[in-house]
């Protein structure tokens, strides 16, 4: 890094205004990359549980559900909505129950490693970065300090979820 770009990071660093808005995020593995979610989508996070409840006729990407606390969550697999293989439970995973517009959902992961801090400033468009994953379900990627890329998820746009609460209101 040239002395004018770490003149340039430096004061992005320390100048709120330069930072743009505060962003704060869950972030997870899933098949060796990182992701982003909003802390403020996310409900709780769970153990795996040794049984999830398949759905007949439901797409490969909705492994089932489980009941949590007396509610009826479906779990969905991003991995398997990328193309993947389904993702298999490790000592690490977890289910990450997220809300969206009173619609609880959980989503497996490989492990969950942080909250974090991150600024608009450290936001690309997802069109400029190479990921596993389709842009139209990204609302950008973070550079992190650290050299790491976190893929920031738009779960609604990846699991149809606006669609499927229309739907809902239509019935």
């Amino acid at each position: 890094m040239s002395m004018l770009e770490t003149s340039v990071a430096e004061q992005i660093t320390l100048d709120p205004e330069m930072r743009g808005k505060e962003r704060i995020i869950l972030v997870f593995d899933l098949n060796g990359e990182f992701y982003g979610l909003d802390v403020n989508l996310v409900r709780e996070i769970v153990r795996v549980p040794g049984r999830i409840t398949r759905v007949p006729k439901a797409p490969e990407y909705i492994r089932g559900v489980i009941n949590l606390r007396g509610t009826v969550i479906p779990v969905l697999d991003m991995s398997v909505k990328m193309g993947r293989e389904p993702s298999q439970a490790g000592a690490d995973s977890r289910i990450v129950v997220a809300e969206f517009e009173d619609l609880n959902l959980g989503v497996i992961v490989d492990a969950v490693r942080e909250v974090r801090t991150i600024y608009d400033s450290q936001v690309e468009s997802a069109d400029r970065v190479e990921t596993n994953v389709e842009a139209e379900y990204l609302g950008g990627v973070a550079k992190i300090d650290d050299g790491r890329l976190i893929c920031l998820l738009d779960l609604s746009r990846l699991f149809g979820i606006r669609e499927i609460i229309e739907g809902e209101e239509d019935s």
